[in-house]
């Protein structure tokens, strides 16, 4: 490809709107530009880039013995409704009416639709197991669209289903699957940890997700180097701990706390330790209130407190005015003592006794509270964050945290849409059974932008050769000059001969400019022809090598052909 034919705008400055470096970059390397909030069109070199993420994908799904269909993104409402998740995506889902008042969504995901699908084309059980999958746009109305195409409303995702008949069955499609995503992220160049993780939205029992490293990560990664342990912070088990409390069933006190609304400031006022505190909080969980009890230095896990009430949409904290309401004190004094609305305990604060807690009245606190003899909780259960330095659930080891990129997850998703539906398949032996799925996700822009979090330096993009736009570049230093131009023409119809994705910088601009739009938007080895172009000699570079290196022009060819297919 010729650079003075390409769309490619290029931009000097970092735009105002990017927060992170790959969403800079996408910008700045001339990949994406943004429509609105959350919605970017791909422009040649982005859309190159993405083309041949899908391409790895889709090459390792097919080699698994996944089918490959295509699904409607404008979806028809019935089969949501059918699942009940119509409302449980709630205001996440883009939902409109025809011009008949029928509802209709535009796809967030296609567990409904794909299970539609079997039911309505599949006729024997012989047909089973099968993986289908389908490499398409997904829409999210996001409340907080943020960090460029990492989470965004519209998206390309890849979303897989399989279809068993057993529960063995399922565990070889989920293990297939399983390793076909380890072959694709590795292909992909990626830095990657599998990690345990919650099933959310979509349901089911096992899940994992397959994360990428970054302190712009999104979700938190609990992880043991002694045993290998990682879980999502939304998924990690966490071991209770004791701490030093006074002994015996002490006689509860109220004390006078003025202006205490906080751990810290009843830390500094009551000179205790914030583990002798136990923090009320209370949310709103679908259309009831309820509250949740964890130790004072910790936070309360909303994906477990969620899962444990089972509410089906999201869970809340409860208004400010609902708070006075309920505890007949400003926010910063609940506590469970005469609270009449369920409450959720954590498994270390039944560990703790004579612990301090909100009085339900305002500048009031009570301690020396104990569980069974002053309140009695509606369920105890692990219900708080992991944090650094806890147990390992697995082996009890040290636990650390990272943050990651989620760019993949896995399900097994059992029959929670296969009973919703009726999706049934008689076997031999006449015996009806409900057909047992799982789902295999992967965020194909998302890998993109992961990508590039994990390569770049202060020039720009460094791609991996699978999933570079192009592979080389050839630079002539002048190309108003017939020596240099003629050397460069000929370099550059070697590598396409060879079959290398090249480009090759023919523009009027300054040399400057051509290497640090090179080096930008990421092409992994350069060839540069300059004033010793007439001796045979050439510049040969990599684009993550510090130095250039003279070579001739023949070696340096083939060193590129070598480099590129050794990397391929």
């Amino acid at each position: 490809m010729r650079m003075s034919k390409m769309l490619m705008p290029t931009l000097r400055e970092v735009p105002a709107e990017a927060e992170i470096t790959s969403h800079k970059l996408m910008l700045r390397a001339g990949l994406i530009r943004k429509l609105s909030s959350g919605i970017y069109s791909y422009l040649p070199l982005g859309l190159r880039v993405e083309r041949k993420i899908e391409q790895i994908v889709r090459e390792e799904m097919d080699r698994a013995g996944a089918q490959e269909l295509l699904m409607p993104a404008l979806l028809p409402a019935e089969a949501y409704m059918q699942s009940g998740r119509w409302e449980v995506f709630g205001a996440s889902m883009f939902k409109m009416k025809d011009r008949y008042d029928r509802d209709f969504c535009l796809g967030p995901t296609h567990e409904e639709l794909f299970t539609q699908a079997v039911i309505d084309n599949v006729r024997s059980y012989k047909e089973y197991p099968m993986t289908l999958y389908q490499i398409q746009h997904k829409y999210r109305d996001e409340g907080r669209p943020r960090f460029g195409v990492i989470r965004s409303r519209e998206f390309v995702m890849k979303d897989a289903y399989s279809f068993d008949l057993t529960e063995e069955g399922l565990d070889k499609s989920y293990k297939a699957m399983y390793d076909a995503y380890r072959r694709i992220f590795t292909r992909l160049g990626l830095d990657f940890t599998i990690v345990d993780a919650d099933s959310g939205a979509m349901g089911g029992s096992g899940s994992q997700e397959f994360m990428v490293k970054s302190p712009v990560g999104e979700d938190g990664i609990a992880y043991c180097d002694d045993c290998g342990y990682a879980a999502n912070f939304e998924k990690a088990e966490c071991i209770p701990t004791t701490v030093d409390c006074p002994e015996g069933d002490l006689p509860i006190e109220k004390i006078y706390t003025p202006n205490a609304h906080t751990i810290e400031e009843l830390v500094n006022f009551m000179g205790a330790k914030p583990y002798n505190f136990v923090k009320t909080i209370l949310y709103k969980a679908d259309d009831k209130y309820i509250a949740a009890m964890v130790r004072g230095d910790r936070d309360v896990n909303e994906v477990k407190l969620k899962n444990l009430v089972g509410c089906t949409d999201d869970l809340e904290l409860a208004e400010p005015f609902m708070v006075r309401e309920l505890t007949h004190a400003e926010v910063g004094f609940a506590g469970p003592v005469g609270l009449e609305i369920p409450v959720y305990v954590d498994k270390e604060v039944e560990l703790m006794k004579n612990f301090i807690v909100g009085a339900n009245e305002t500048d009031m606190h009570y301690k020396n509270v104990n569980i069974g003899r002053d309140f009695t909780p509606e369920t105890i259960a692990d219900i708080r964050t992991i944090t650094a330095g806890d147990k390992c659930p697995k082996c009890g080891g040290v636990i650390k945290q990272a943050q990651g990129i989620e760019v993949g997850h896995i399900f097994k998703l059992g029959t929670k849409y296969s009973k919703a539906l009726g999706l049934k398949a008689q076997t031999e032996t006449g015996e009806e059974k409900t057909v047992i799925m799982g789902c295999y996700g992967i965020g194909v822009t998302r890998c993109l932008a992961a990508s590039i979090e994990q390569n770049n330096d202060e020039n720009g993009i460094i791609w991996p050769v699978n999933i570079a736009p192009y592979q080389a570049v050839v630079v002539p230093v002048n190309a108003k000059n017939d020596e240099q131009m003629n050397m460069a023409e000929d370099i550059y119809q070697k590598l396409l001969d060879a079959g290398i994705e090249a480009l090759i910088d023919d523009r009027d601009e300054r040399p400057g400019v051509k290497f640090k739009d090179s080096d930008l938007i990421g092409i992994p080895v350069r060839i540069v022809v300059g004033k010793k172009c007439g001796d045979g000699i050439v510049e040969y570079k990599e684009r993550t090598a510090e130095k250039s290196t003279d070579k001739p022009v023949d070696t340096a060819v083939a060193d590129v052909i070598e480099f590129i297919k050794s990397n391929l």
